[in-house]
């Protein structure tokens, strides 16, 4: 099974345990991902985050609806949690989420490391692309929920305040 991992990175403009508080309402997932995945939380009620913590969703990916489960595998506020694909399109998926005061605010990174059906092939027809637009537009959305300015972290040709870096092509 072949691995390929994202890492992106941000800052933002608010203290880290606001940034992670953000995170850590599970329904904020929903204002996070692109309105074209048609993203629904389908896991009842309050989702108290913590290690075990399950949560379903249902989405569609282009056009096909999908399931999704993923399970919180570690949880350290306010500085890191680990989520990972139990039921979903994924061969394997697992997701990082780190944060660290900087600069009066919060660096908030991301690393997805994942593998899918098909391989490589299957990976860089469709499989990246749609993952690094899933987070560009989630790097989008928290600048502007959290009111962060937009800020150089990329190199120049790259989505502002965003530091995309994709391996295993």
């Amino acid at each position: 099974m072949r691995i390929f991992e994202l890492d992106t990175e941000i800052w933002l403009p608010r203290p880290v345990g606001e940034v992670f508080d953000f995170f850590a309402d599970a329904r904020n997932l929903e204002r996070l991902t692109p309105p074209w995945l048609h993203f629904e939380i389908t896991t009842p009620g309050e989702i108290e985050m913590r290690v075990g913590a399950r949560i379903d969703y249902r989405l569609r990916v282009h056009g096909l609806p999908i399931r999704w489960a993923s399970e919180i595998t570690r949880w350290r506020p306010p500085f890191e949690f680990v989520d990972v694909q139990r039921r979903g399109p994924y061969r394997f998926w697992h997701h990082t989420h780190r944060f660290e005061s900087r600069d009066g605010g919060t660096l908030a990174r991301d690393r997805v490391r994942y593998a899918v059906p098909g391989g490589a092939l299957v990976h860089r027809l469709f499989v990246r692309r749609d993952v690094e637009t899933i987070f560009a537009f989630r790097a989008e959305a928290l600048r502007q929920i959290l009111a962060a300015p937009v800020t150089q972290l990329a190199p120049a040709g790259e989505r502002p305040g965003l530091r995309l870096i994709s391996t295993g092509r």
